[in-house]
């Protein structure tokens, strides 16, 4: 019988696991998580216990009637459609909401310092001297104090906050240092103060635990779901290839998330949601075509798998089947054989059999 926590954590490593041949004994401290085979990641549980171990709320906080803001990229769009489809109250797809940039542009701030703008600019009244928010146009958006007041309520009531991140590439102005929601437009571009650069993980932490820190001063029994977004950048403005500027792009937010929601997570409040994990880590071919967008079928495995986790559903709109959902998502990303895309939506249970069975047999 095991007499310690020490011989408890202590595992015994067999040749395989060394590579060199030989015993030994290690010692993995208390929580030892290993990499899962490819195997183990078909099972229809596999993401729950491989990617949301340790990241899910104690309880489902989302009711029908729990008010939720969500924005900061395309994905947390893909949130609030979904919840707000379903039923869920969603104060950025209200009526009432129409003219605050969190509604207007919510897709469009993809970085923590125009999100940490926002709230700011809400709750504590800052205004900029300059020109930094611009529509998708490049139109002017100014610092309207109506727009201000109207995202003021909307924050108000929010009682789940959902942000989500995008990258850390940001223009910003030189002098100032202030930094915009994109580039700057072409005809007021200066290059003598203009400036692109690679913000670092020590700023987006800063920005990332002063948005906390904000909604704990004005919204203190609120709850805060962190996501990074898994769309990669469209191009980058380093003089290397985009494929590896988004590495460390996402990179750079990742930790800085991290390191904001280990230092709070013990005070109840702070969540982080691994989307990210789950379309980069999980399917084989998570894109489509222009290999910057989840196929529809992903992104809804990931919704469902987010209501399941989230949210108290009523038993008369109960949340869509699960297993379905990851066995489609599956089937359109490569994971399990295209057919069963086809299968499963003529609800062919013979030919659903006899599918599983060849892959089990094989």
């Amino acid at each position: 019988m095991v007499k310690n926590p020490t011989e408890t954590a202590a595992i015994r490593l067999s040749a395989e696991d060394t590579g060199a041949g030989k015993h030994g004994t290690w010692f993995r401290g208390e929580h030892t998580h290993f990499n899962p085979s490819c195997e183990q990641m078909i099972d229809t549980d596999a993401v729950a216990e491989q990617v949301l171990k340790g990241w899910l709320p104690p309880d489902k906080p989302i009711k029908p009637d729990t008010k939720i803001t969500a924005f900061g990229s395309c994905f947390a769009t893909n949130i609030s459609d979904w919840l707000s489809k379903r039923n869920f109250r969603v104060l950025n797809k209200g009526e009432d909401a129409t003219r605050a940039y969190v509604v207007t542009m919510g897709e469009g701030m993809v970085n923590s310092f125009v999100i940490r703008q926002q709230f700011e600019w809400a709750w504590e009244g800052r205004v900029f001297d300059q020109p930094l928010w611009h529509g998708y146009k490049a139109e002017e958006f100014g610092y309207d104090p109506e727009i201000q007041a109207e995202t003021k309520r909307i924050f108000d009531e929010t009682e789940v906050f959902i942000l989500t991140f995008g990258l850390s590439e940001v223009w910003y102005d030189e002098p100032t240092g202030n930094v915009f929601w994109r580039t700057i437009p072409k005809e007021v571009y200066d290059p003598a103060r203009h400036k692109f650069r690679v913000s670092s993980v020590e700023e987006n932490r800063d920005n990332i635990a002063a948005i906390y820190h904000l909604i704990r001063k004005h919204r203190p029994d609120a709850k805060i779901i962190f996501t990074l977004s898994p769309i990669p950048l469209i191009a980058t403005f380093r003089d290397n290839s985009s494929l590896t500027s988004n590495s460390v792009s996402k990179s750079v937010l990742r930790v800085a998330i991290d390191e904001v929601v280990r230092e709070h997570a013990n005070e109840g409040h702070l969540y982080y949601w691994p989307s990210f994990e789950i379309v980069t880590d999980v399917f084989h071919s998570p894109w489509k075509p222009d290999r910057r967008h989840p196929p529809t079928r992903v992104l809804r495995y990931i919704m469902t798998l987010f209501e399941h986790h989230w949210c108290d559903s009523p038993a008369d709109n109960p949340a869509p089947d699960l297993r379905l959902a990851w066995a489609r998502a599956c089937a359109v990303s490569g994971l399990l054989p295209f057919e069963l895309e086809d299968i499963l939506h003529r609800r062919r249970k013979f030919r659903l059999r006899k599918t599983l069975n060849n892959l089990s047999s094989g």
